[in-house]
């Protein structure tokens, strides 16, 4: 079974920067890509940012993009998300996922696992 179990969010100042880790458990992080989601109160969650694993290829959503690198240490199987000039819009629950196979798509369908999210509290 995979675990992926996120830590570093808080809460900070706008403008202020976190780095959120994931890590996986077992023989489960290579051949994956990783993403992160986000879902903030009385929103749908959204996809943030994902990396493959392969070529490390990335992908942002547009209101991250400049922002936010996504990025990942295979021989420690953890992903981060380094998250610098925050926002009051990124206050939201930050989720870890591994994706259903080495590629890169958007949608929490493609991912099959998930982690227990960590809260991220910007105030501005």
């Amino acid at each position: 079974q995979v675990q992926l179990v996120e830590s570093g969010g808080g809460s900070v100042q706008a403008g202020g920067s976190l780095r959120l880790s994931c890590a996986a458990s077992g023989r489960t992080f290579s051949s994956y890509t990783m993403g992160w989601f986000r879902q903030a109160p009385g929103k749908e969650r959204e996809f943030v940012a994902a990396i493959t694993w392969g070529r490390g290829r990335t992908a942002y959503a547009d209101s991250v993009k400049g922002r936010f690198t996504i990025s990942r240490d295979n021989a420690q199987n953890t992903a981060y998300l380094q998250m610098n000039s925050l926002k009051s819009d990124d206050t939201a629950v930050y989720y870890c996922a591994r994706a259903r196979g080495d590629f890169i798509l958007k949608v929490s369908s493609a991912y099959n696992y998930w982690g227990q999210g960590t809260q991220v509290t910007v105030s501005s």
